[in-house]
């Protein structure tokens, strides 16, 4: 007898939001998720919930936080392409704050 529900979630995998929040920090110049004012921009999962992302069935939204030495509208874009990718469904992304690295060099390439 095969079941309709979900898979349970496992570690290794993750849910959908979790796997989309580690892309996103790896990005370069992404510096952390950021899950607004009021902590209204996350997702809820049984157990935990995944701060600065919010997915619908038809959409989603990321909220990050963006190193000042990085072109933002360029780390942004890459987010969004990584994002949708995952998702599969279209992902606005929102950079809702800027961070500035106290060592000046930081994010000169070498």
């Amino acid at each position: 007898m095969t079941s309709d529900l979900p898979a349970a979630r496992t570690d290794e995998e993750g849910s959908p939001a979790d796997r989309l929040a580690a892309a996103v920090l790896a990005v370069p110049g992404v510096r952390d998720l950021h899950s607004g004012l009021f902590g209204e921009v996350a997702t809820y999962l049984p157990g935990h919930r995944v701060p600065g992302v919010s997915l619908t069935d038809d959409g989603g939204e990321v909220h990050i936080v963006v190193d000042a030495s990085h072109d933002l509208q360029g780390v942004a874009a890459e987010v969004r392409d990584i994002a949708e990718a995952i998702a599969a469904r279209p992902i606005a992304v929102t950079v809702a704050d800027i961070s500035v690295s106290s060592n000046p060099n930081e994010g000169e390439a070498k």
